[in-house]
């Protein structure tokens, strides 16, 4: 308590973000978004600079790169950065060399960003006061490609420090040989999809049998994710007696057809409903308000915002017991962590149902998910910074 009142306190500093913000859609652009809210609140002047184009098409799976939602009304935020153009590269690096914020703060989650986002920091750091802080989601990528140990230690070279959400990818960091101040904070809340609405008027507002339970999937649908997994465990006889049905909600990014033959293949035809989607901000809350518990039945992973999203509503989880999904879930408090296994992600499902733990663990995530703040990411942000002038 006393660092973050030391932190609040500090004279106020000139934040620069650049990355996905408005009008891209997504959680890393929320994220951003949300995360120069609160800086401001604390009293820091915050410049987001997104993206002119984030990914070219072919690299993007999904149907659009972009929101409909209106932009916070508060933010200032500068569409100028073409992940592919350098001229743009060399353009907002400049402006921010001149501006001569405080921090320049980068979220970094892809290799593929490594050239844009280390060519921005070095030019806008040679102005000799700027320090170039990096949140990051991953520094070596679940879908891994050639190249992207090189292209992230070049994104190390363009840092001073970093503040990651998982400690597997603090682990990530050591063994690129990271020197410089590395800080920790779990992902914070994702707080912006609305209020907890009462389970039946979830169900009804997406045309749901009021009689069945809901389990739920969220977000992209990767291969890495476990989807798969997921629906040979909800084949599982002791799941199949029960009236219960799967909801997969998110657009897919893998080939669908696999996991829709395999829904044919398990007689599960009648007890999974896709919304091959991706879900608009304001719908996110239907989805987790339906369910009873949300499942992510992860292959590998470093940290996730379903997580988040799942304890702004005061949900139950499973999660698989990789990379960093096991640190912010309390096993048999505020969900499940099992053995990466179809055996295990079922075992939990049918102790979840069969003991009707549904409330006890739903209470208990109202009350963990108070540590996940956006001022602890703030002032990690902070401290990292502070740091970083040290060094």
């Amino acid at each position: 308590m006393l660092a973050i009142i030391a932190f609040n306190m500090t004279k106020p500093l000139d934040i620069v973000i650049v990355g996905p913000a408005h009008p891209f859609r997504g959680g890393i652009a929320a994220n951003n978004d949300r995360l120069a809210l609160e800086l401001m609140r604390m009293g820091h002047s915050v410049k987001i600079y997104t993206f002119s184009l984030q990914y070219p098409s072919f690299l993007f799976p999904g149907k659009t790169q972009y929101t409909a939602e209106p932009k916070p009304a508060e933010l200032d935020i500068d569409i100028a950065v073409n992940s592919i153009n350098p001229l743009t590269w060399i353009n907002v690096g400049l402006k921010i060399r001149k501006r001569r914020p405080d921090i320049l703060l980068i979220r970094y989650w892809l290799p593929f960003m490594a050239p844009c986002f280390g060519s921005i920091a070095r030019i806008a750091k040679s102005n000799g006061h700027t320090k170039v802080v990096s949140v990051a989601d991953n520094i070596i990528p679940h879908e891994k490609r050639i190249g992207d140990r090189l292209l992230s230690k070049f994104w190390l070279g363009s840092t001073h420090g970093f503040v990651v959400m998982s400690h597997s990818v603090g682990k990530d960091l050591g063994t690129l040989g990271y020197k410089r101040p590395v800080g920790f904070c779990h992902h914070p809340l994702f707080d912006n999809f609305g209020r907890i609405i009462p389970k039946d008027e979830a169900k009804k507002l997406l045309n749901l049998d009021p009689s069945f339970d809901y389990m739920l999937f969220f977000g992209l649908v990767r291969d890495y994710k476990g989807l798969d997994w997921l629906l040979e465990a909800f084949a599982d006889a002791r799941l199949q007696s029960k009236k219960l049905k799967l909801l997969v909600a998110g657009e897919f990014y893998a080939d669908p057809k696999p996991y829709y033959d395999q829904v044919e293949r398990l007689g599960l035809k009648d007890k999974v409903i896709f919304y091959p989607i991706f879900i608009p901000d304001p719908e996110v809350g239907r989805y987790f308000c339906a369910a009873d518990i949300v499942v992510q039945p992860y292959k590998h992973a470093t940290q996730s915002g379903v997580t988040q999203i799942g304890y702004h509503f005061n949900k139950p989880m499973l999660v698989t017991k990789v990379g960093g999904l096991s640190e912010i879930i309390p096993d048999g408090k505020v969900g499940y962590v099992v053995e990466p296994n179809t055996p295990s992600i079922a075992d939990a499902l049918v102790d979840f149902y069969e003991r009707a733990r549904e409330t006890e663990m739903s209470d208990n995530a109202q009350k963990e998910k108070a540590k996940y703040s956006w001022s602890s990411m703030a002032n990690e942000i902070l401290r990292i910074f502070d740091e970083t002038k040290k060094a």
